[in-house]
């Protein structure tokens, strides 16, 4: 019995063109991130996907990217608010230097690796946590299904780490606007199918946040540029 588990990130915010970590902060999709959400759910109808359940983040740039999916292949999105990204505290809405600026001594502690709580916030060992509790729930609920999560670069990369079965600060690939990474789980364990797959977006304008190279690692783990291939865990 085998469970399939499709991890899609949001479309593009206003926020991430900035280059602002959003955390918590409900800041919904720009004009290109509603075109990215179409163009996703478009391919997702076109190649035939089908999900037994769609469910989504509540913040909203989450939710209007999983509305166009469920409308796209006619299936209801559920709200489901332990899919958020990291809550950077009093992080968010800063950009990278302007944090490096007000709160020089704990970015340099995040820079030494340390997983001190962001602003105030969530370190990364809770948002995994948080993630893989919800996860493993849902597996249970739904066994042998196809489930869809749309959801943030923190939480996809969380589990993509937890599939791989890694621990601490790892490094995976930068997850860009509504990428899709596929994982499926039985018996054998985790395996990574698919990893940040934004093949639906070239020829599509690609903001700050959707370069293959970041400038910015903001929410969640570190990141390399090269996509890791599959493997049983």
């Amino acid at each position: 019995m085998t469970t399939t588990l499709y991890l899609i990130r949001h479309g593009e915010t206003d926020w991430n063109l900035d280059g602002r970590w959003q955390g918590h902060t409900d800041i919904p999709l720009n004009s290109i991130g509603r075109k990215q959400a179409k163009i996703l759910a478009q391919r997702l109808h076109d190649e035939g996907t089908r999900f037994d359940v769609i469910y989504s983040s509540d913040l909203t740039r989450a939710y209007q990217t999983a509305w166009e999916i469920g409308a796209a292949i006619k299936v209801a999105v559920q709200l489901l608010p332990p899919l958020r990204e990291i809550d950077m505290g009093c992080w968010s809405g800063l950009t990278r230097d302007e944090i490096k600026s007000r709160y020089p001594m704990e970015y340099r502690l995040l820079e030494l690796d340390h997983d001190i709580p962001r602003g105030g916030g969530e370190n990364l060992a809770a948002l995994r946590k948080r993630v893989v509790d919800t996860t493993q729930a849902i597996l249970a609920h739904h066994p042998d299904k196809t489930i869809v999560f749309v959801t943030h670069g923190g939480p996809i990369r969380a589990l993509l780490a937890h599939a791989y079965g890694k621990t601490g600060l790892v490094k995976v690939p930068h997850i860009g606007n509504t990428s899709i990474s596929i994982l499926r789980h039985g018996i054998g364990g985790w395996n990574v199918v698919r990893c940040n797959d934004m093949s639906h977006l070239e020829g599509q304008p690609q903001a700050h946040d959707l370069l293959s190279t970041p400038p910015d690692d903001a929410e969640g783990l570190q990141s390399e540029a090269q996509t890791p291939v599959s493997r049983r865990k």
